[in-house]
């Protein structure tokens, strides 16, 4: 996502430090961490590293061992400079590395501090983000859709895989996924269900097991989109609901497992990629429901082959739903180039005079 254009004119000098031979590096990585829930901001990304801090040192040190091996691995080489400065080389490689070191740790809450082994493996794993990234990117042009985290996903099941045969490197005892099978039935929902679920399911995004966090996290998006924060809530909460009436395991539903996909699609259509109609607003929220069924499905599916979901049904439905939009009359797609904030994209949707019907872009 490029910030740094507003009703298609380019803005000068919009960040100070985006731009510093010293500071522009940290902005950038600071981008790539609230990239993970679309924010190009860097005081988005700042939060959301202080809400992993506050759960675990260990994993937010992980994150910025991520975020800088994808970013300086595309500056070394020599990818495109926007993208860079958005961060967008960087968000994949901070969640490969929280992945690895969520699912080799005793302990996920907290997570464990890597062994050398595993933190060159983690080096690598965020290198090749970069590189999937830039490979799906291509492929994915002609279709108008952005690569999202799928970089993330390929490249941390390719890793994981990989660390059940090494013997140098732990496997934790979730290295096998946790699907909707393992928790107990019959447990009632309470309050805690909903409050701590819907926390849960923010803080999930970046593997944390902390709903004090999640709700940090959305401080931090609702610095840079109060609309992106609200989404969030919304594609939790709607999961969380989803499941209850269908009968999901209260444990898996107060862990937020079943709204961390949910929530990252809510905030892709909900006006990142889509304009925020109000037709826009129910296409996003039927992509919520399906998401919601589809990591259930998909967590029995990979159960056998010991490997987590991580935001695999999130891109699935997300794309599915993004290149069915460019078909659809009542809904005004916003190509990955164009896409600012929710906000911005429906102001510059609504300054164009375009007609509910028209099917043109919003630039």
């Amino acid at each position: 996502m490029n910030l740094d254009c507003v009703a298609g004119e380019p803005v000068v000098n919009q960040n100070y430090f985006q731009d510093h031979p010293l500071f522009g590096f940290v902005d950038w990585s600071l981008r790539g961490i609230g990239q993970v829930v679309f924010q190009n901001n860097p005081l988005s990304g700042l939060i959301i590293l202080a809400a992993l801090f506050f759960n675990s040192w260990i994993y937010g040190s992980i994150c910025m061992l991520g975020v800088v091996v994808g970013t300086a691995t595309a500056i070394a080489l020599r990818a495109d400079s926007g993208l860079i400065r958005d961060g967008l080389f960087g968000f994949n490689g901070a969640l490969v590395g929280l992945a690895l070191v969520a699912f080799t740790s005793e302990n996920f809450r907290t997570g464990a501090v890597p062994s050398p082994y595993l933190a060159v493996y983690i080096v690598f794993a965020a290198a090749m983000t970069t590189i999937v990234f830039s490979s799906l990117t291509t492929l994915l042009s002609p279709y108008k859709v952005a690569a999202l985290t799928m970089p993330f996903v390929l490249v941390g099941w390719l890793f994981l895989f990989a660390v059940l045969k090494f013997d140098n490197i732990e496997a934790g005892p979730l290295a096998k996924p946790v699907s909707p099978d393992q928790y107990l039935e019959g447990v009632a929902y309470v309050l805690p269900t909903w409050y701590m679920g819907i926390g849960n399911a923010i803080g999930q995004i970046f593997f944390q097991d902390n709903w004090i966090s999640g709700y940090l996290i959305i401080i931090g998006i609702a610095v840079h989109s109060r609309i992106g924060a609200g989404m969030a809530l919304i594609g939790a909460a709607l999961a969380a609901l989803v499941a209850v009436i269908f009968g999901a395991p209260e444990g898996a539903i107060r862990d937020g497992l079943y709204g961390y996909n949910a929530a990252l699609t809510a905030m892709a259509l909900g006006g990142v990629f889509l304009v925020l109609t109000w037709r826009g607003l129910i296409y996003t929220l039927f992509g919520v429901v399906v998401t919601t069924w589809l990591w259930a499905s998909v967590a029995i599916f990979l159960e056998p082959i010991g490997m987590p979901v991580l935001t695999s049904t999130f891109v699935i439905v997300t794309w599915l739903m993004l290149i069915g939009a460019y078909g659809f009359g009542a809904l005004t797609p916003v190509p990955p180039a164009e896409a600012t904030t929710p906000e911005d994209n429906r102001r510059r949707f609504l300054a164009s005079g375009v007609t509910r019907n028209s099917k043109v872009t919003v630039a």
